[in-house]
């Protein structure tokens, strides 16, 4: 029996085939939703890490439970203000990246 060789692809290659190169609205959409799942996992472990419910979290930053969870599960695409305030409240330090065309900007 002859021995078939299987190739392997890597998973920048496997984007671009499945949902787009790019640049592309696909692609854009994928990592948008991407991001926004891992912000909302790290907002759920570091309000678990601090002891507190959703509920307690969202008396902290003046909001109902339904928008904490709907930050953890990503549903909701939360405003800057919002993220910054739920971090302040976890004691947890954000930052941001900004970067124009290969060049990352620095805020003194």
């Amino acid at each position: 029996m002859a021995k078939t060789e299987n190739k392997s692809y890597s998973l920048s290659e496997m984007k671009d085939k499945y949902i787009g190169k790019k640049g592309t609205n696909a692609r854009d959409e994928y990592e948008y939703e991407l991001r926004m799942d891992v912000l909302g996992r790290m907002i759920k472990t570091a309000r678990q890490e601090r002891n507190l419910t959703q509920e307690q979290l969202g008396q902290l930053i003046g909001v109902q439970k339904s928008q904490i969870s709907k930050l953890e599960s990503s549903t909701n695409s939360a405003t800057i203000d919002t993220i910054l305030k739920v971090f302040k409240a976890l004691k947890a330090e954000i930052n941001f990246n900004v970067r124009l065309e290969k060049q990352l900007i620095k805020l003194a």
